[in-house]
């Protein structure tokens, strides 16, 4: 709770993939993180912190699924990464078939 304590007062534009999928999986400021989430998810759908490759996308994909309701279009462009995504790594198969299935 420290962490997630020090990381709601570094800026936005600060937060590194770690920073942002702490925060994502404490569901701390997901109004203002899944959509800069997204945009990094965007360049490297796979981006990681510091657990393994595509935890970032994890922390997206296992948000509630009210909260894709009420930002249908983020979970649309979120839907669209996952679909383009060429190989699924293990690790994330259960995550990506959970979120697809909202």
């Amino acid at each position: 709770m420290a962490t997630v304590r020090e990381l709601r007062r570094k800026p936005l534009g600060d937060l590194t993939v770690e920073d942002m999928r702490l925060l994502i999986r404490q569901d701390v400021g997901l109004a203002h993180l899944l959509p800069l989430a997204v945009e990094v998810l965007r360049g490297d759908p796979l981006a990681e912190g510091d657990m393994y490759e595509g935890d970032l996308l994890a922390a997206v994909l296992t948000r509630s699924p009210e909260i894709w309701s009420e930002s249908p279009e983020l979970g649309r462009e979120v839907r669209l990464i996952v679909s383009e995504l060429a190989d699924v790594p293990p690790g994330l198969k259960r995550e990506v078939e959970g979120f697809l299935a909202l």
